[in-house]
């Protein structure tokens, strides 16, 4: 469900059309239309935004701009800032590796180095495949259990290259 957005230009400058029949945009409106199109809803709005197209693409953000009547430097600001936010299509499984001090003092850059290897990309990429997308984070509130990495959702203690590996492995083919 992760498709072009390609809105097309309205009369008025900087308006933008959704495309017709996209009952995405419909939900969209909606949930703008409960916040009144107030530019403080911003991030509820991008939230929305990324649950329904699957990330944050540029036609998108400047059509949010228009309709909460902000600057697209405002919108593409806040969505570039947040790290929930992704201006790119992620791969069907995500990995964050915490980078905070605790994990990091633990070995949290080996876990990254590992996986980074194995799935023959970089932090803030996506397989060629499509299949995972590595990510970082500043400090995900886990120091406890450190080093920890988000797989899917779910928080993972104490994690070594060895144990990353294990879980990420089966989602990584040998020729991405």
């Amino acid at each position: 469900m992760q498709t072009s957005v390609a809105l097309k230009k309205r009369k008025t400058p900087g308006a933008l059309v959704p495309p017709a029949g996209d009952k995405r945009y419909k939900i969209l409106e909606t949930a703008m239309k409960r916040h009144q199109h107030k530019s403080d809803a911003l991030i509820e709005i991008l939230h929305t935004a990324q649950e329904l197209f699957g990330f944050l693409e540029n036609d998108l953000l400047l059509h949010i701009a228009y309709s909460l009547r902000l600057p697209p430097s405002r919108v593409f600001g806040v969505a570039t800032f947040y790290h929930f936010f992704t201006l790119k299509p992620k791969g069907a499984h995500t990995c964050v590796v915490c980078m905070g001090t605790a994990c990091y003092v633990k070995g949290a850059d080996k876990v990254l180095a590992a996986i980074e290897d194995l799935a023959h990309i970089k932090s803030g990429q996506t397989t060629s495949d499509g299949q995972l997308s590595l990510l970082t984070a500043r400090c995900i509130g886990a120091c406890g259990i450190a080093p920890a990495v988000v797989y899917d959702g779910t928080v993972t203690a104490r994690q070594t290259p060895e144990s990353a590996l294990n879980l990420v492995k089966g989602w990584v083919q040998h020729g991405s």
